[in-house]
C-alpha cells in the first residue's frame, strides 16, 4: 500500500471544537477537553462541511489506511500492539483505567508521531464503507465502494484491551450513534 502525503489530527475532536461549529454538544458526558461522541459518521460529514464552510480548508474523516499508518507511527512504527505501546495503560484509556468514561485528549502519551489517544478514549470513524481488505498492491486504498456500514477504529473508554489494538477494525450503518463513538480529522 501506498500514501500520499496528509494530515491528520493530533488529538480527537473535541467538545469544543465541536461547539464552536455546529452550536451544539451531542456528547454524554460534557467538558470543552474531553473528545466529542454519541456522534454518527452522517453527524461527521455535517460538521466537517460546516468547518470547511468556516475555514476554507478541505478537512474530512482519514480512510482507514490513513487511519491505521498513523496509528502504527508510520515510518517510525516499532511494531507495538497499541498506538505507542504495548502496555496499553500508557496510551489508552480503556474499560480497566477509564471509570467508565471518556477523559481529557492528549492525557496518555502519544505515540511515535505525536498522536494522542489512537487506542482507547473514543473510538474514530473513518471515511470508508466496511469491506475486506485488497490483496493487490494499491495507492490511497478507500475501501469497498458500498457497503452497509463506515469503519471505525481505536478502541474505545468501555473496551477490553483486545479491542483496542492498533488492527482491530469495527463498523456500524451511517446513522449509529454511541457515547463510544467520535472522530479525528485528516486535511
Amino acid at each position: 500500500m501506498t500514501l500520499s502525503s496528509y494530515y491528520i489530527g493530533q488529538t480527537e475532536v473535541t467538545q469544543a471544537l465541536w461547539k464552536a461549529v455546529m452550536n451544539d454538544n451531542p456528547s454524554l458526558l460534557k467538558g470543552d477537553k474531553l473528545p466529542v461522541e454519541n456522534v454518527s459518521w452522517d453527524d461527521c460529514q455535517t460538521f466537517i462541511t460546516k468547518l470547511n464552510q468556516l475555514t476554507g480548508e478541505n478537512f474530512r474523516l482519514p480512510t482507514e489506511a490513513e487511519w491505521e499508518y498513523a496509528a502504527r507511527g508510520g515510518k517510525n512504527n516499532k511494531g507495538y500492539k497499541y498506538a505507542g505501546s504495548n502496555n496499553i495503560g500508557n496510551v489508552a484509556w480503556y474499560a480497566s483505567n477509564s471509570g467508565a468514561k471518556t477523559h481529557e485528549v492528549a492525557t496518555k502519551q502519544p505515540n511515535e508521531l505525536g498522536i494522542y489517544d489512537m487506542s482507547g478514549n473514543v473510538y474514530e470513524w473513518c471515511q470508508d464503507w466496511y469491506g475486506d481488505y485488497s490483496s493487490s498492491s494499491q495507492t490511497n486504498p478507500t475501501g469497498a465502494s458500498t457497503g452497509f456500514g463506515h469503519v471505525y477504529r481505536g478502541g474505545s473508554w468501555g473496551n477490553f484491551a483486545g479491542y483496542c489494538r492498533s488492527s482491530y477494525r469495527f463498523s456500524d450503518g451511517p446513522a449509529f450513534r454511541r457515547d463510544l463513538l467520535g472522530l479525528r480529522l485528516a486535511l
